[in-house]
């Protein structure tokens, strides 16, 4: 059936805005004026209402899995003003929890940074008040620390004598008896120890994480789920979108940021036919995913020099230069796609070595090989990412954060090179945007507020680097056609235009004719995939 909505303001990927569009069996047909799109007599017609519509948002790096899991979990985020009130809620949570044979209690979204009391972690004294006979695990907002209480270490074995895996950090007391605190790989210690959910767990966890991406707007993502449960197989995580996908609770299009960390299984991986761009319009193979360092936030982001604020180090190498380039060099010889998350110069300075090694050995044409975060950069990094034409996955939501700590973990010099998107565009690099979601909430007009202000939400602090700050135009782009061409689907997603995916995004304002300190204040009212709505706020008929 054809469906004209009409009387809008349509942004299908250029301007001026148009007013109406069609679409047919999960296609847009048409897209033009009022008068053209009546002439189409067709069966079923919607008036917008001068509402806005552009293409369905896309958060081009995010964890739809973890998502699902951190929205079943403890939500520390929005009860962490203060380690005292983030202590106070959990332990309200955990004594509501019904009986299960799962015994953890868990929760997700800290930032000791943003405590009212005291800057510093939680430890498992701090956890061992919430419960001394259950098991806690609460994970860093960034994903690259968690903290556990003192039941924990003890059903995973963890003690003084227990070594720290390469490219992970325990923390210690000064007698040397682990505090509770676990970074990046190291955090395996514990996530390995984890009860096992099952197929239809998995579900309904995705299910959770997509309804929730469509109240936000976003009809596709770029994620990377394997690595959510070690113990949970590839091939588990892919049954799993399948059959959503076929009994069609899948409403968003996933691409599979694929996260392997050892040769061996990104060969077998490679061998059952798992190649960048396999699989269908709703779950498909994307690229190799790979963690070259941590987080800033955690201070585990590998850097060059020193921590301004902690001389005493430079962060974590999640890999060697040697497994690096090992990694990359078969990937890339595969013909598979590499997206590697670098967030220190550091470990930018390693990713640039082996993607520059791999295409020297195996010259290939429009690789799309990219870096997912690309914060902290030097000024010969910048040139090194344009040379190689590599994709930047960008989470410009981080500047609501980031702004605060950027020049004291870094000092001012690394600063003022760093967090150079628009640079990078203007140099002809593709840049996408996500959230790196359940790190933030995928909050995409947040997102665009932050691109577009280089402010922090609240207008506390910014502008930081003012000249990098994206129009809104460029904005809207990065949530949507950006995020198609990360993935290789530019020509059939990304824009309302004829022959592309029918998925839209109805907002109740125009973001072109919106105060940029109020865009994350735009309601979203609707959600269309393939032409059908996943999300209603506001009947469009």
């Amino acid at each position: 059936m054809k469906t004209l909505y009409y009387n809008g303001l349509v942004y299908t990927g250029t301007l001026p805005l148009v007013s109406a569009f069609i679409t047919e069996n999960g296609r847009f047909v048409f897209a033009g004026s009022d008068p053209e799109g009546f002439s189409f007599g067709c069966e079923k017609t919607v008036d917008l209402k001068d509402r806005f519509v552009c293409a369905g948002f896309n958060d081009s790096h995010m964890h739809l899995l973890n998502y699902g899991l951190s929205l079943a979990s403890a939500d520390l985020a929005t009860h962490g003003k203060s380690l005292a009130e983030l202590l106070e809620y959990l332990s309200v949570y955990a004594a509501g929890l019904p009986e299960s044979p799962d015994p953890w209690i868990r929760g997700r979204g800290w930032n000791q940074d943003l405590f009212s009391d005291s800057k510093r972690m939680p430890d498992r004294q701090d956890l061992d008040r919430v419960s001394s006979n259950r098991p806690v695990v609460i994970t860093r907002c960034c994903g690259h620390c968690l903290a556990v209480n003192s039941r924990a270490l003890t059903l995973c074995g963890i003690t003084a004598d227990t070594p720290a895996p390469a490219g992970g950090r325990i923390g210690r007391r000064s007698d040397g008896e682990p505090d509770g605190l676990f970074y990046d790989e190291a955090m395996s210690l514990i996530t390995s120890r984890l009860p096992v959910p099952d197929k239809e767990r998995i579900k309904k966890l995705l299910r959770l994480a997509c309804r929730a991406l469509n109240r936000y707007g976003i009809t596709s993502v770029q994620s990377d789920d394997y690595c959510v449960f070690p113990s949970v197989s590839w091939q588990t995580v892919n049954e799993a979108y399948r059959e959503l996908e076929e009994s069609g609770e899948l409403s968003v299009r996933v691409c599979e940021q694929s996260n392997f960390s050892d040769l061996p299984a990104l060969r077998a991986f490679t061998e059952a036919g798992c190649l960048t761009g396999s699989g269908s319009s709703r779950f498909r193979i994307g690229p190799l995913k790979l963690l070259s360092d941590g987080s800033l936030g955690a201070r585990t982001a590998f850097l060059r020099e020193p921590y301004a604020d902690d001389p005493s180090s430079r962060g974590l190498a999640i890999f060697s230069q040697e497994q690096l380039d090992e990694l990359i060099g078969f990937a890339h010889a595969q013909g598979l796609a590499i997206a590697v998350h670098a967030i220190g110069d550091a470990a930018l300075d390693m990713v640039l070595n082996a993607l520059e090694k791999a295409e020297k050995a195996y010259p290939r044409p429009d690789c799309r090989h990219g870096i997912v975060h690309c914060q902290i950069t030097r000024p010969d990094q910048l040139e090194r990412l344009k040379q190689l034409k590599l994709h930047i996955y960008a989470q410009t939501i981080f500047l609501d954060y980031d702004i605060h700590i950027v020049k004291a973990r870094v000092g001012a010099s690394r600063a003022s090179s760093s967090y150079r998107w628009k640079t990078l565009m203007r140099d002809g690099l593709c840049v996408s945007n996500g959230s790196d979601c359940p790190v933030e909430y995928p909050d995409v007009l947040a997102g665009i507020q932050c691109a577009v202000t280089r402010s922090s939400l609240r207008g506390d602090a910014g502008p930081y680097l003012a000249e990098e700050a994206f129009s809104v135009q460029e904005a809207l782009d990065s949530y949507t056609v950006c995020g198609a061409r990360a993935s290789f689907e530019e020509a059939v997603k990304g824009r309302i235009a004829p022959g592309y995916l029918a998925d839209f995004t109805v907002l109740e304002k125009n973001p072109f004719e919106t105060d940029p300190r109020r865009l994350k204040d735009i309601p979203v009212l609707a959600t269309f995939l393939n032409g059908e709505a996943v999300y209603l706020r506001d009947s469009l008929h």
